[in-house]
């Protein structure tokens, strides 16, 4: 609940809420996420208490789980008043006509380059505003577009971390609004240039302030960590094409697959160091050099950065590798979900992503249950044998290389991976038996909850083209044909005038 307030001295009051039919259906975004978090919680609790128990009668080690969630918010900026000369921009979001100019991205100078004053003035105006609602933002920074730019968070919960990056939208695009300048959230809203995107960062963390996915410095010994790895991979696996649907939009069409977005078949990049963790465990062998605590020169395998400058101190080597094309990327210590549209909201697909965990960490428990069969509790070598049957399950999730290369695409159909390429394949999934017992079965959605939202995707992305069809004939009928004619009179008057010219010259 908060404050904000409004024009001439006004306040507005905002309680949370959610939106329900009249027979208890859900037709919101925010009741499905708070059931997906509610679920998640019991079924990763639960397989906690299973591999780490404790005395009949102590207090568990885990009472609760909870996702973390950290948004990277892109978005352009641009002028009000250019902005207002562009119907396409106003009424779709995007420019439907256009040429790039001689000078765009091309140079990578926007990244690097220093922030502009009018956009830091609006930028630190919208932060100190959101710190008083309390949305702990944390960076900004520019993009690789011209006048397009990014903010992020400190990660928080995940429910509240929804609520406070749908705020930070509303009041960046108010602060704009003051300084004469407008908020482009549309993912493609210049053709020729970098989209935006939203990133989403998720993880797990205890009641205990743990994060689950933290794989500390000798991940091939945490098998908890382990576990709980190999059930999102299990998630993933599963149920990628449901994620698939949960970024789905018209918008988003336009930057997935491209050279600035993961493509749309959904796969996991773990990196070398984890790579090797997992290989080494399936294959039953010593594991590379990588998670020896000492520092080295830096070497192929190493774990320092030696930069050969004598005023600088030696450089720890972050063992995390950086992937730009894989749509679900281990990071350190979380997931980025990086498919997620700038201009919606991280709900959906947070709560899809929800679902499909709780039900990978309960088929990991079952798992667990059976491999110990009547002892109490489950040994190291239980533990190890659920997780080396999890890495051969899950091997075809699981890609280093290029995303967008060609060869992915064969490699992909090879392996059996979704290549959904168009919204009405995507929202298609929702009718999907497999992808709908598990939500069902959850308590996530009802099987009419999913009805409604396969039949309300469908018919705003049926609306959405539609706006831009209709957008585009009047910018045809009104501007672009009467320029037309115009210049087609300018030049036939020239060409009557040279013919007189011509005329004159050759009388007598």
């Amino acid at each position: 609940m908060f404050i904000q307030e409004g024009p001439h001295g006004t306040s507005v009051l905002y309680i949370p809420s959610v939106f329900i039919s009249y027979n208890g259906d859900a037709l919101d975004e925010k009741t499905v996420l708070l059931r997906s978090t509610a679920q998640i919680a019991k079924s990763a609790t639960e397989l906690l208490n299973l591999i780490d128990p404790v005395p009949v009668g102590a207090q568990p080690r885990t009472n609760h789980v909870f996702t973390t969630l950290g948004t990277e918010q892109e978005y352009f900026l641009v002028d009000r008043s250019l902005y207002a000369l562009r119907p396409d921009l106003k009424h779709t979001g995007r420019t439907l006509v256009g040429n790039l100019p001689p000078k765009h991205q091309q140079m990578d100078d926007h990244y690097f380059g220093r922030i502009p004053s009018k956009v830091l003035a609006t930028m630190s105006e919208a932060e100190l505003e959101l710190f008083r609602l309390g949305v702990p933002v944390k960076t900004r920074h520019n993009e690789v577009a011209p006048q397009q730019f990014e903010l992020a968070p400190i990660f928080e919960e995940a429910s509240l971390a929804v609520d406070h990056n749908l705020l930070t939208m509303d009041v960046l695009s108010k602060v704009a609004h003051k300084n004469k300048l407008k908020v482009l959230y549309h993912e493609k809203p210049f053709k020729g240039v970098n989209g935006s995107g939203k990133h989403c960062n998720w993880s797990m963390s205890t009641d205990r302030g743990e994060n689950l996915l933290d794989p500390t410095v000798k991940p091939e010994t945490n098998y908890r960590f382990l576990l709980i790895l190999v059930a999102v991979l299990h998630a993933v696996q599963e149920h990628g094409a449901l994620l698939r649907t949960s970024i789905a939009s018209s918008s988003n069409e336009h930057r997935l697959g491209a050279c600035e977005a993961p493509p749309v078949i959904l796969s996991i990049f773990l990196g070398e160091h984890l790579t090797e963790v997992l290989n080494s465990i399936e294959e039953s062998r010593p594991i590379k050099n990588f998670s020896v605590p000492e520092m080295q020169t830096i070497k192929l395998g190493g774990t320092t950065l030696d930069v050969k400058v004598a005023s600088l101190p030696t450089i720890a080597r972050d063992l995390t590798d950086r992937n730009r094309t894989s749509p679900f990327a281990f990071t350190g210590n979380k997931f980025e979900f990086r498919a997620v549209g700038s201009k919606q909201s991280p709900a959906f697909p947070v709560t899809i992503l929800n679902a499909a965990v709780a039900s990978a960490l309960q088929d990991v428990s079952e798992a667990l249950r059976t491999q110990m069969g009547e002892k109490p509790f489950p040994s190291d070598a239980d533990k190890l044998a659920v997780i080396k049957k999890f890495i051969a399950s899950t091997k075809n999730i699981r890609f280093e290389g290029d995303g967008y290369s060609e060869a992915w695409v064969h490699e992909a159909e090879k392996r059996g991976l979704p290549n959904i390429r168009t919204c009405p394949e995507a929202f298609e999934q929702l009718t999907n038996p497999h992808h709908q017992n598990m939500l069902t079965k959850l308590g996530i959605f009802s099987q009419s909850e999913l009805t409604s939202r396969f039949f309300i995707m469908n018919e705003r992305y049926a609306k959405d083209l539609l706006v831009e069809a209709n957008t585009m004939k009047d910018l045809l009928s009104q501007q672009i044909l009467p320029a037309a004619f115009e210049y087609r009179g300018t030049l036939a008057k020239s060409v009557q005038l040279l013919n007189s010219i011509e005329g004159e010259a050759q009388s007598p």
